[in-house]
């Protein structure tokens, strides 16, 4: 007997996927999109909490600045002219400072769950990311060898 999954009228049946993740990494939220379909009033997760904003403005003092809400970067008040992902690799190292992130961890946490790739990908970025640092705070972004990147402010 072949099992059929619910369907909604004029929708195509939903299939569900079971992803697991490490505790210590959040999912990207582009792929838990198709479960907003699934979860009464749209939402992907459970109502939470607002995040408290410092915690997106980037290290207490620190020289890269980070504002989430309007997608900007700057270092010491000059504004950065970042690529969506520059932006994305960029603001994630800036809120886990001194915290190692491999390069598969970054691909997963800033392309997303769908990227097909590798760490030279993420290599890219951050040299990208280095020179548009400049001289002065290139070095913030620490290569942590046969592992991977690390912020310090």
């Amino acid at each position: 007997p072949q099992h059929t999954l619910p369907t909604l009228p004029g929708q195509p049946p939903m299939i569900g996927y079971l992803v697991l993740v490490p505790a210590d990494q959040q999912p990207a939220l582009a792929g838990a999109v198709a479960a907003s379909r699934l979860r009464p009033g749209g939402s992907p997760f459970p109502q939470q909490p607002e995040p408290d904003r410092a915690a997106d403005e980037g290290a207490p003092g620190g020289p890269v600045r980070i504002d989430a809400t309007r997608r900007t970067a700057s270092v010491d008040g000059v504004a950065l002219d970042l690529t969506y992902l520059e932006f994305e690799l960029l603001s994630h190292l800036v809120a886990h400072p001194h915290r190692v992130h491999t390069r598969d961890q970054l691909v997963t946490t800033v392309w997303g769950y769908g990227h097909v790739g590798d760490g030279r990908t993420v290599d890219v970025h951050v040299a990208r990311l280095r020179r548009k640092l400049g001289a002065e705070y290139r070095r913030s972004i620490q290569t942590v060898r046969r592992v991977g990147y690390k912020y310090t402010p």
